[in-house]
């Protein structure tokens, strides 16, 4: 299978004013919630960016708090965090199965070596953070090394596409069978894989490929380094899988044989052999497990709402962790490699992060594809698990209908915590997967096939005052996923800037407004008695249906589901990404009653206002303003409203769906209500602030943090200009001599030069690179460094050679400089390479890593000599955007009558300040492009200006033209659907193919 969109998910106690910050609030050895979420993002953003696996999808939670019951008084929290990472993944269905295979089969490790890490990192994730000796939690730390996981994934790509083992020439996939290693290494990995066919194994222990010396037996059969894999296959095969891993130079070695003998030996060189035990004694079935637990039932006090302050309320909510923008966990991810990304958390042309789900491509050419989410509600489940559970399934779903979704297509993953053992929370456990497992998932119709567990979630400690405890409630987070007829449907929650506008909010919840455990109840230092809930599973089954018959016929102009912070921050997201005012009316929302009462009677769009009154106005504001429960906003024209509200009446929501607010675009001919948000109730405006100063409200969490993390000056920079008036959003602009161009029909091609894609270990955007050539007429050749090195390709066969992106060596020297240094320190490659560049008939295209790849060969390309280096972004950060660049009058064959585009383009690096401090000439060199902001001026200004480079260059060419290096990513937009937001039809290859167009005529 191949890897193709990642996800990651954080939930912590308090960042701020937290147990954490008082000297005895954790355990001594533990990070805090904040350095958690300064450094673990950053890792696993950069395993993801070196492996070269897009993460488009996430969610981040705060939680901290004491729940006080007529039972107990606990102290709820993370300080033992939950950080979740997944994705989805590709594979031929022909090979789907593992192949049962004989006895003599090879038993092989794939990957890096075994090193004395993780050693216990399983059993210390099963125990309660200070319930062992801390030595032993850093003992199970484990360390990554992506590059080297790339490696691994490319032999298994290599072998996966020669087509099904045993096809009917007797050639295919060498892999019989694949096992990954995690918990408990090669001691678990290899009798799994064996198990598996039924079979037994003999392995020699001293195979085993090792980093370091003297490691007993028990830390080289039980260490959890990662990057690893155990596989079988036949004898016959080696030979072919060999030359597969040393093309790819990734370590393998044969570390056992599969026998007929259902027994695992494990022998270590003429001493006692370590393991040697029947199979089904290590993985026979053991006896179910037996738990006499106790249901604690906690009621706690209803949320005292008396004399909070609506203003007061947003500021606070808004400005929670939870709800705030997350996009100090965006920028730092990778969300465009591999060219198949659709919708990522960026919306719009401000580029805020809001999107409730992601979506990929099934391929390059249609427009079939996938899509996931996540939900996920832990703090109901301190009052309430099994409505947690419900709600995570809920969040989920609306999250993932923003896409064209059938709830027959989707399959969910949960993943399960719990601290067990803690009295109540086995039987709240239990009732839990109960009521998502046996109740909820069979009335959708829907599997969970797949997730794992962790039953150890507190932690405890000593101080002076005595033992302190930090449980975690139940909790359950899920990811949808559902593949997609056509992706083109997807809904975003930016609202659309027409006039007059509808604002129609679905309530799942019918009213009844529940209040405990949601951010307003945990801003007021509360948690409320009654969580919101799915009551009735078929609820959500309309409102899947309803929207997609909305979205069908074109009804829909902007979605968001409810969640936290409620339909305040629903629609308060909505208009930061479309930049449009909304006015807000709560009439219909704080009537008095259950919901179903008369007051709310369906009657069409005229409802009943007979029964807005009451002696709880202020208490039924908030409540109808911020609670929680399931539901959805939808943005409509007013012309179309009946007909929209109908379509719910046919599905049986309209009882519970009310029009709750108007758009006021920017562009609109009323001033009243522009750039603002607004409420009213009974006529009169109750709440009035303009969208930019809850904008910065919004931003703030993401400000302070990447102020500690990153250079504090782009961290300013970045906030001043989040929701900033007069920002006009990214534009595209296309001259005719471009236009001209992209009308004309392709040339009919009687030749289909070649193209050299070269590859070095780490790369990891060749494959789309690879396709945008193929797609303008080239015949492009996959060409790692090591068929050049060892004879087997030759420079001279190439008319074109283009260098790629990624992570070269890991950039262990720096960017691309260990690339060309595997050049220029090889006189035999030099040599070759010298003579490509000064052939008049050849070109050549480096971007992102090639770019600085060829940077550094500058002294062998003619007329690169002033070309900078590339060096650290002046953020100090990896940065992924999609920022808006233009292309300057060059000589660049690639950029030719193109001059003067201004447009979005993909940008994912950390080493791309053009630096004419080491070498170059600044004003020598020859710019084909540059960085502009949303005015389309040359900026160095960050954020549109990602890396700071002077004057925002961001490509160079040659004087000839035939070399032009550049850091962002065309090959990954060169249709118009792979980029977050574009205003060009959705349809069409994007103007960036014009690149490789203009290349094949180049060419002749």
């Amino acid at each position: 299978s191949k890897p193709k969109a990642g996800l990651t998910g954080f939930t912590v106690s308090k960042l701020w004013g937290g147990m954490s910050d008082r000297a005895d609030g954790k355990p001594e050895h533990i990070a805090s919630p904040l350095q958690i979420m300064i450094e673990g993002p950053l890792g696993g953003a950069a395993f993801n960016n070196e492996f070269g696996r897009p993460n488009l999808l996430g969610y981040f939670r705060e939680y901290e708090q004491t729940v006080v019951t007529d039972q107990d008084t606990l102290q709820r929290g993370y300080h033992k965090p939950i950080m979740i990472a997944g994705g989805l993944g590709v594979i031929d269905q022909t090979q789907t199965h593992k192949i049962a295979f004989p006895a003599g089969s090879l038993l092989i490790q794939l990957g890096g070596p075994g090193m004395r890490i993780g050693m216990g990192g399983s059993a210390a994730s099963s125990m309660a953070t200070g319930a062992n000796a801390a030595h032993l939690d850093f003992d199970s730390v484990q360390r990554g090394n992506p590059e080297i996981e790339r490696r691994a994934q490319e032999v298994i790509n290599q072998c996966w596409t020669l087509g099904q083992t045993g096809g009917p020439d007797g050639k295919g996939n060498p892999i019989l069978a694949i096992h990954d290693v995690g918990a408990g290494g090669l001691s678990n990995a290899f009798p799994e894989l064996t198990n598996d066919a039924e079979r037994g194994a003999r392995f020699d222990l001293r195979a085993v490929p090792l980093e370091e010396s003297g490691m007993a037996p028990k830390e080289i059969w039980s260490n959890e380094s990662q990057e690893r894999y155990v596989l079988a296959i036949a004898p016959e095969s080696l030979e072919l899988f060999k030359a597969l891993c040393e093309r790819e130079r990734c370590p393998f070695s044969v570390v056992g044989v599969a026998t007929e003998e259902r027994e695992l030996k494990l022998v270590d060189a003429g001493k006692e052999s370590p393991v040697d035990m029947p199979m089904n004694v290590l993985l026979g079935k053991p006896p179910k497990m037996q738990r006499d637990v106790q249901t604690v039932t906690r009621i706690a006090k209803p949320l005292d709402l008396t004399g909070v302050s609506l203003q007061q309320a947003v500021i606070d909510v808004l400005a929670h962790p939870t709800v705030a923008s997350k996009r100090f966990l965006i920028t730092i991810g990778d969300r465009t490699v591999g060219g198949f990304s659709h919708r990522d958390q960026m919306v719009g042309p401000w580029q805020v992060p809001v999107a409730d789900c992601a979506v990929t491509l099934a391929d390059y050419k249609g427009f079939a594809g996938e899509a996931m989410s996540m939900g996920e509600r832990t703090p109901l489940a301190a009052l309430n698990a099994p409505a947690s559970g419900r709600m995570a399934i809920a969040e989920a779903i609306t999250n993932l209908l923003a896409a064209p979704i059938e709830l027959s297509r989707v399959k969910l993953s949960a993943n399960w915590m719990a601290a067990c053992g803690e009295p109540g929370e086995d039987a709240a456990l239990y009732d839990t997967v109960k009521a998502v497992g046996l109740e909820l998932c069979p009335a959708l119709g829907i599997s969970i096939p797949v997730g794992k567990d962790s039953l150890s979630m507190r932690t405890q400690w000593d101080t002076a005052a005595g033992k302190q405890k930090v449980t975690s409630p139940v909790s359950l987070i899920i990811t949808a996923f559902a593949t997609l007829a056509d992706v083109r449907g997807t809904l975003t929650p930016q609202l659309n800037a027409i006039e007059d506008t509808t604002l129609v909010l679905v309530d799942l919840g019918h009213g009844q407004n529940r209040m405990a455990a949601s951010i307003l109840a945990q801003t007021l230092n509360q948690s409320g008695d009654t969580v919101p809930d799915l009551d009735d599973a078929q609820d959500l089954v309309k409102l899947v249906n309803a929207v997609n018959a909305l979205r069908a016929k074109g009804q829909l102009l902007a979605y968001h589901d409810k969640g936290d912070g409620g339909l305040l921050a629903t629609v308060a997201e909505m208009a930061f990404a479309g930049r449009v005012g909304v006015t807000l009316n709560v009439d219909m929302l704080v009537t008095e009653g259950d919901g179903i009462s008369d007051s709310r009677m369906d009657v069409g769009d005229s409802k009943n206002w007979a029964g807005q009154v009451g002696a709880r106005r202020e208490e039924l504001t908030l409540k109808a303003l911020f609670n929680e429960e399931p539901g959805v906003v939808l943005q409509v024209r007013t012309s179309e409203r009946s007909e929209v509200m109908q379509t719910l009446r046919e599905h049986g929501l309209s009882a519970f769906s009310h029009c709750v607010g108007k758009t006021r675009p920017a562009s609109s001919t009323v001033d009243a209500g522009k750039d603002m948000l607004q409420i009213w109730r009974d006529a009169k405006s109750i709440f009035s602030a303009p969208l930019s100063d809850l904008h910065q409200v919004w931003d703030a969490v993401s400000w302070k943090i990447c102020q500690q993390r990153d250079n504090p000056a782009c961290a300013d920079a970045e906030h001043a200009s989040a929701g900033a008036v007069g920002d006009p959003g990214m534009h595209t602009h296309l001259p005719e001599s471009l236009k001209v161009l992209m009308a004309n029909a392709p040339a009919i091609l009687k030749s289909r030069p070649k193209v050299a894609v070269l590859r070095e270990q780490g790369v990891n955007s060749h494959v789309e690179m690879a396709y945008a050539f193929t797609e303008a007429g080239f015949d492009a050749f996959d060409v790692h460094m090591t068929d050049l090195q060892s004879g087997r390709a030759k420079l001279t066969d190439f008319q074109g050679v283009v260098a790629c992106g990624g992570f070269s060596y890991g950039d262990t020297l720096g960017a691309g400089i260990g690339w060309a240094r595997s050049i220029t320190f090889n006189k035999a490659l030099s040599d070759q390479f010298q003579a490509f560049f000064g052939r008049g008939d050849t070109f050549g295209l480096g971007v992102c890593n090639g770019c600085q790849m060829f940077a550094e060969l500058a002294d062998i390309i003619p007329g690169a000599q002033d070309w900078p280096r590339f060096t650290t972004n002046q953020s100090e950060r990896f940065e992924a955007r999609l920022s808006l660049v233009e292309v300057l009058e060059s000589p660049s064959l690639f950029l030719k009558d193109m001059a003067g585009t201004r447009l979005p383009i993909a940008v994912a690096h950390g080493e791309g300040y053009a630096n004419f401090k080491y070498r170059g000439n600044a004003a020598k060199a020859i710019a084909a492009m540059r960085f502009v902001d949303n005015t389309g001026a040359a900026t160095e200004a960050y954020p549109f200006n990602p890396n700071g480079s002077p004057a925002g260059l961001t490509a160079v060419t040659t004087a000839d033209g035939r070399f032009t290096a550049m850091m962002p990513h065309p090959e990954r937009v060169f249709r118009n659907i792979q980029m977050s937001w574009t205003d060009l039809d959705a349809n069409g290859h994007s103007p960036w193919l014009q690149l490789w167009h203009n290349a094949r005529r180049w060419v002749g």
